[in-house]
């Protein structure tokens, strides 16, 4: 994995501002963004099969689009357990407020909203840590299921620790530098800053996946 090149791989495409430009359009429009997650997609895939370059085209945009819909409905149902912990967690708070003015009525309502916000805290550092790994398995595969095959999962992840880490850093990294510049450029950046960021996410995650399984996807 070349940290250094995943920034500055994509300029080598000779399309290389058509293409970022068109994904930082479809990624500021909201439904029609699931195409630049697809492409983002099929960006890992293409890294993974030792094919990063030419960037993907933006062709067979209702592939694209049902590729990040999947991707989208994965993440909702990761988040889903959360959420209703946390639902349960402040209606248990709000119950015990209407219900009475005891001193142990009061409590349980100022600490059952801190315990679903503790957890839900806890809970998004592990999907940070899982999600990413949970895509690539679905970009090499391009099966919905993948996105839960947990052994799968934390096996990519134990075997590609040090890797993984790094590259999900180094996409920190690309995303906030994306932001700031963005901002310099008065908003109209981030049609190439944020588009930028995502190929250099896919770009990590992709040559990450190579080096562990380099055979053929």
């Amino acid at each position: 994995m070349d940290v250094g090149r995943s920034f500055t791989y994509m300029f080598e495409d000779q399309d290389w501002i058509k293409k970022i430009l068109i994904g930082g359009i479809i990624n500021v429009i909201p439904i029609v963004n699931f195409m630049s997650s697809g492409y983002f997609i099929e960006a890992v895939r293409n890294t993974a099969q030792g094919r990063e370059l030419p960037l993907p085209e933006w062709d067979d945009f209702g592939g694209k689009f049902m590729k990040g819909l999947m991707a989208g409905v994965a993440g909702f149902l990761y988040m889903l357990p959360i959420m209703i912990v946390v639902g349960v967690t402040v209606g248990l708070a709000a119950a015990s407020a209407s219900v009475s003015d005891s001193d142990a009525a009061e409590a349980v309502a100022a600490i059952c909203p801190m315990i679903g916000y503790c957890l839900m805290f806890v809970y998004m550092i592990l999907l940070i840590l899982v999600l990413p790994a949970a895509t690539v398995q679905y970009a090499l595969t391009e099966q919905f299921g993948a996105f839960f095959r947990f052994g799968d999962i934390m096996a990519f992840i134990k075997a590609n620790l040090g890797g993984y880490i790094i590259a999900l850093l180094v996409a920190l990294v690309a995303g906030v530098v994306a932001e700031i510049v963005g901002m310099i450029a008065c908003g109209v950046g981030f049609l190439f800053t944020m588009m930028w960021a995502m190929l250099v996410a896919a770009n990590l995650l992709g040559n990450l996946a190579r080096e562990a399984q380099p055979a053929p996807y």
